[in-house]
């Protein structure tokens, strides 16, 4: 029994090939880099324009965005900036994670270009269970 699956093996392996890889995959660095980069713990003192001068060193900076809070008229302590191409984006996240910016160290990372929505509820049409028949008995 063993043998003939063994044999069995060897003619399948012989007679199929495996497929061909293309030299440009490479299953661990397949995903892109997004331009965009996430940054937290801002001063509320950093403007739109220290961050973008900030991160000019590392490329072209596109557009800066702190997100404010409306009550209080200042930063929440978070924000984006969007590079015009992603490996300067991706030297710019290495470059000041964890650097002290207007006094308080940031963190940067990057923003995933798509996000999942979330899975919508299923509602029922009323709150009632469904009504069962019941089989027949054979």
């Amino acid at each position: 029994m063993a043998a003939s699956l063994r044999a069995i093996s060897r003619s399948f392996l012989r007679y199929t090939k495996p497929l061909p890889i293309p030299i440009s995959y490479n299953p661990i660095f397949s995903r892109r880099f997004s331009s965009k980069l996430f940054v937290k713990g801002i001063s509320f003192s950093t403007t739109e324009e220290t961050l973008a001068k900030v991160f000019s060193r590392f490329g072209e900076v596109i557009e800066t965005n702190i997100i404010m809070d409306k009550t209080r008229n200042r930063s929440k302590g978070y924000g984006y900036v969007t590079f015009a191409e992603e490996d300067d984006a991706e030297k710019a996240l290495i470059g000041t994670n964890g650097k002290v910016i207007d006094g308080r160290a940031v963190y940067v990372d990057k923003v995933d270009k798509v996000r999942k929505p979330w899975p919508t509820p299923t509602v029922r049409e009323s709150s009632q269970p469904p009504e069962t028949t019941p089989s027949p008995r054979i």
